[in-house]
């Protein structure tokens, strides 16, 4: 290839390596994921609500970096499947909380597991890598 397209090979493109890791990560995840039938995306959402019980749609799609275009149909199977209940807010109309049920609440004993599984696989990266990995993946995630 010429010169002046070099900046074309895929091999010259960070965007691809961060790419083919996250779907290679988000593959390692459904094997245990698809028996609860949960994706990959609906299992960080829940997550989310462990930790906090009550979000805004707006709040969580900021935290999980997520458009309101691909929560709404995913929070909707996550009501449908009874672990969250989607509700108006009494304050503003507008704003929509999400807040986890019993049967959301229940779903984190059946997946608490799941980051030692994940750890069991393996990583070719030390502690420090990774812990480095960690830190530049923000500083790329956070320098817009």
């Amino acid at each position: 290839m010429a010169a002046k397209y070099e900046q074309l090979l895929l091999k010259n493109q960070l965007c691809f390596p961060m790419y083919a890791c996250s779907r290679k990560i988000v593959g390692n995840y459904t094997p245990y994921l698809k028996p609860l039938g949960l994706t990959y995306t609906q299992y960080i959402v829940m997550m989310v609500l462990w930790e906090k019980k009550n979000i805004n749609v707006g709040q969580l799609g900021e935290t999980l970096r997520l458009d309101a275009g691909t929560l709404t149909p995913l929070l909707k199977r996550l009501e449908k499947a009874g672990y969250v209940t989607r509700k108006k807010s009494s304050k503003d109309e507008r704003v929509t909380v999400i807040s986890l049920t019993s049967e959301g609440d229940k779903l984190k004993e059946k997946c608490k597991d799941i980051p030692l599984q994940m750890a069991k696989k393996g990583s070719p990266l030390s502690e420090e890598d990774a812990r480095q990995l960690y830190r530049l993946l923000y500083l790329f995630l956070d320098g817009e």
